[in-house]
């Protein structure tokens, strides 16, 4: 989601099918009804406006910028090009610096790092998805102008990070980002717990660092694939966060609707595990360090003591309204959601 002035911009992947994506619009402050403004998108997930005020579509294999016309119609012109998209995550998350540029995600093709089999990988070589000329598993960076770029080795900002899906730039310019872990751990070596292993890294991103997958997980734990690794040279991550809590959405609250979130870190914990179904506040420092451990904002979508008695939901995406009020789409339901304030009897 994106949202500018009174309207709200929302993408709808349309499923994993190709290109039945769209993107809509909703007047009024969501009031109106959604204009379909593009359709035949090839699975959208990122939505930004950036800072040269245009707004961005991330696709799996490039960026487009959305030519918003005053009669409500809209084009696009693609801007960035020749993204890998093929295996496990083609799905691209955007984030917008504060000098026209975008921070695109460019996760992994497999797991961690299997064969075309589903072998388990050569430990005595480099994974090969991390050797190509733009490396999955990494962020990049690039600056919107009027011809398409392709993406290339210049435009890699970090690697290591296995799907780094929720993006988000603090008003300092720090790049945070909080990464979706690999799964199955135990089948590799049944004593790691699939339950509690491993956590999801939350990072403030530095440039060139590599954060270790698939080798290293957690703090620099080797990978049961790779268990020679040396870890030592990995950056490790900022905090941990739960396991499988498949982070997606993530924002620096600086709205006044709600002053007890402000600049804090609000994050969409999509998991369909236990850990996920909510979304997250985390207070940061100004270089964006996390201070404790998140907190929950929004929780309830599922309750595992009473199944049935809660509807199940996953967030995904995360927008502020011009009133500081929360946008929250949410892809089980297919629903935008809007959090704000109690007012009613002194409530707040």
């Amino acid at each position: 989601m994106a949202v500018r002035s009174s309207t709200v911009y929302v993408v709808d992947m349309g499923g994993w099918q190709r290109n039945r994506g769209r993107l809509l619009a909703f007047g009024q402050n969501g009031h109106e009804a959604g204009k379909v403004l593009l359709t035949g998108l090839d699975r959208p997930s990122g939505l930004v406006f950036a800072s040269d005020g245009q707004l961005y579509i991330g696709l799996p294999d490039r960026v487009l910028r959305v030519v918003l016309h005053d009669n409500g119609s809209a084009e696009t012109r693609e801007v960035l090009t020749d993204l890998p998209s093929v295996g496990r995550h083609p799905l691209k998350a955007l984030a917008a610096d504060h000098d026209g540029g975008l921070y695109v995600s460019e996760g992994s093709a497999t797991n961690n790092c299997e064969t075309a089999s589903g072998g388990l990988p050569v430990a005595s070589q480099a994974c090969p998805e991390t050797q190509g000329k733009v490396p999955r598993a990494s962020i990049l960076w690039f600056r919107p102008n009027d011809k398409p770029q392709p993406a290339s080795a210049a435009t890699v900002v970090a690697t290591g990070m296995r799907n780094p899906a929720a993006l988000t730039v603090m008003p300092n310019g720090v790049l945070l980002a909080a990464v979706n872990g690999r799964d199955s751990i135990n089948a590799v070596d049944p004593k790691l717990s699939d339950e509690t292993l491993p956590h999801e890294p939350f990072l403030v991103v530095q440039k060139g660092k590599d954060y270790g997958w698939p080798y290293c997980f957690d703090d620099r734990k080797p990978a049961p694939e790779y268990p020679k690794h040396d870890c030592s040279g990995v950056t490790p991550p900022d905090l941990l966060l739960p396991a499988h809590a498949a982070p997606l959405g993530m924002l620096v609250y600086s709205g006044r609707a709600f002053p007890e979130l402000q600049n804090k870190i609000l994050i969409a914990y999509h998991g369909y595990r236990d850990t996920g179904h909510r979304v997250m506040s985390l207070t940061i420092n100004p270089d964006g360090k996390p201070q404790g451990s998140p907190q929950p904002l929004v929780q309830g979508w599922r309750n595992l003591t009473q199944p049935g008695s809660d509807p199940t939901g996953s967030p995904v995406g995360l927008a502020v309204m011009a009133d500081g009020t929360l946008l929250i789409s949410e892809d089980h339901n297919g629903t935008v959601l809007r959090l704000a304030p109690d007012r009613s009897a002194g409530h707040h």
